[in-house]
């Protein structure tokens, strides 16, 4: 199904998209360019927000737990792709260990990882899945909601110096994390002895700050629209950060209302530059973590400053019941799509540096300047009913594949800044 848009696309977005369709040549050369010089992270899902006068990452995820949701026909793209990010890591892997979150009462997460095995397995892969689970102590069969089976097995050291991490009997080439790190690194996974780590521990979330991503972007971003001739903003949301805030005790308020009146204040401006008539907003949320926990949507500076009990307490803990005492003010890009009439968002799938795919999120339970990875949420896994690398130049800038291939663009963005992210944040040996 391909969305419905609400508004008619005769503005910026339109022609954004003319321009990608146009230069089409270029902008793969510059993306080819940059992977010569950059190693992309193994996988990563992006969430793009469509505001009808701009198209925008808003989040980006280095642990994607949705390849469940994914169009079933593009599932050799993610094979083929898989198998370029292993030839590349580890030409000579054999077998590859697969370590979940701990969701094991979450039927949907656990349809990801047992897709996410099978499309590994397809790359020539033997795949173990190892938990972290206290309570796993032996291979535990938990049965999905399609009936198929999926193995859990718990995690432990091998070798004699305990220096490598496996399974009984399955000694692994590789470790894949589709944890998120949360809630800080388990000793299991420190000090691990000639096997690759994939992603390095220093892309979880205990270390991992979505305003350090979005530095990185705002420099890719920047490039990439002078590449381009045009404006980065077109591309690119504006954010602020406050460093030091706590919800309970409302400290942190006066850096909180400084910082969004700031960037509301920019955002008027572009808003006065390219005639958009609307009132601008800014996203407040959590600067590390993901759950769509630790958000709000401001318009004015005030709103932050006496928060009620409910509010404090929404904003004050994140995944993992974690503290939140960092926060990035986002721009607010409002989105113009809707599936089955609720406002939606689409999220873009990638491994290595290909595009294997991309859904839907819809939340008819929420408005269009409003965080949709909330409570009412659904997905759509056959929305992108064809690729998104594949631009149609005989058609409308605006068709399907040439609105999917913009996405693409954009979402690989993303991945390049979550490169430059990686790479700048990477300890020193």
């Amino acid at each position: 199904m391909v969305p419905h848009l609400t508004t008619a696309l005769t503005g910026p977005l339109l022609g954004l998209e003319k321009c990608f369709l146009d230069n089409t040549p270029a902008i793969e050369h510059w993306l080819r360019g940059q992977w010569l010089e950059h190693s992309p992270p193994f996988y990563a899902s992006v969430d793009l927000r469509n505001a009808g006068f701009k198209l925008a990452p808003v989040d980006t995820n280095l642990f994607p737990g949705g390849f469940n949701n994914l169009n079933p026909a593009f599932h050799p793209l993610a094979v083929q792709a898989a198998m370029a990010a292993v030839e590349k890591l580890c030409p000579e892997a054999r077998n590859l260990l697969l370590v979940p979150e701990n969701h094991t009462r979450n039927p949907f997460y656990l349809q990801n990882v047992a897709q996410l095995a099978t499309i590994l397995k397809l790359t020539g892969l033997h795949v173990r899945i190892g938990s972290l689970l206290p309570e796993i102590t032996a291979p535990t069969t938990i049965t999905l909601a399609d009936g198929r089976p999926l193995l859990l097995e718990p995690v432990r050291r091998l070798g004699a110096d305990g220096r490598r991490l496996g399974v009984e009997g399955f000694d692994p080439c590789a470790i894949l994390l589709n944890n998120d790190l949360s809630a800080g690194v388990p000793p299991l996974l420190e000090n691990i002895h000639e096997q690759w780590l994939i992603p390095p521990l220093h892309a979880g979330w205990h270390t991992r700050r979505k305003s350090r991503h979005f530095s990185a972007y705002r420099e890719v971003a920047e490039s990439f629209a002078r590449m381009l001739g045009i404006d980065p903003w077109l591309i690119n949301p504006e954010f602020g950060v406050c460093g030091e805030v706590n919800f309970h005790e409302r400290t942190g308020e006066e850096c909180l209302a400084a910082n969004v009146d700031a960037l509301l204040t920019r955002i008027r401006a572009k808003y006065r530059e390219h005639g958009i008539d609307s009132t601008p907003f800014v996203i407040v949320k959590a600067d590390a973590g993901t759950y769509g926990m630790g958000i709000m949507t401001v318009r004015d500076a005030s709103e932050v400053k006496g928060l009620n009990r409910r509010q404090r307490n929404k904003m004050a803990v994140g995944k993992e019941g974690l503290h939140i005492t960092e926060v990035i003010i986002q721009e607010g890009v409002p989105t113009v799509e809707t599936v089955d009439e609720g406002n939606a968002e689409p999220v873009v799938y990638m491994v290595d540096r290909y595009v294997v795919g991309g859904f839907y999120r819809v939340n008819p339970a929420r408005g269009i300047d409003e965080n949709l990875n909330a409570p009412g949420m659904h997905f759509k896994p056959l929305a992108f009913d064809t690729g998104c690398s594949l631009p149609d130049a005989s058609r409308e800038p605006d068709a399907p594949p040439n609105r999917f291939y913009a996405y693409g663009v954009v979402a690989r963005l993303a991945l390049l800044a979550a490169a430059l992210e990686l790479e700048r944040s990477a300890p020193e040996n």
